[in-house]
């Protein structure tokens, strides 16, 4: 399974505000920390506002900042939220026909229960998680250096 560019900078931004403990960081300041393209970011910060993990405040001294306790964001659910779909394979796209051994193909339930278990271990773990404790993390996210 692969997930999408923009739940990896969902989870990368998550990670950026939960060790920043100072106060609002702006886009630019995750866009330049890691590369990435600031208009891409902008609405990763839109979707994760939507859900509510994140804060935005506006205004000159404005910026982002977790929209609740990081031990409070679940790393499943963000990828539930960012990701547009589980489609894997064909037949779990509803829009798509049947392939040829749909009336007795077994792949689709394993594949369902695959993707289930990946959820499954990503629900187990906060943001939190990835980020407690972690001086070197913490060093290459606000400091910039290890």
């Amino acid at each position: 399974m692969r997930l999408n560019v923009q739940t990896d900078y969902a989870l990368r931004m998550l990670m950026h505000l939960a060790v920043e403990k100072q106060g609002l960081v702006s886009v630019r300041e995750v866009s330049e920390r890691f590369g990435i393209s600031k208009n891409h970011l902008m609405k990763v910060a839109y979707l994760l506002g939507r859900a509510g993990f994140i804060e935005a405040v506006r205004g000159r001294a404005g910026g982002l900042r977790l929209g609740c306790a990081a031990t409070d964001i679940n790393v499943g659910e963000v990828v539930r939220c960012v990701e547009a779909d589980f489609a894997i394979v064909e037949c779990f796209q509803n829009d798509k026909g049947e392939c040829l051994i749909t009336p007795a193909c077994r792949l689709k339930g394993v594949l369902q229960d695959a993707t289930a278990a990946f959820l499954a271990v990503l629900d187990d773990y906060s943001i939190d998680d990835l980020v407690r404790r972690h001086p070197t993390l913490r060093s290459l996210l606000i400091e910039g250096a290890v």
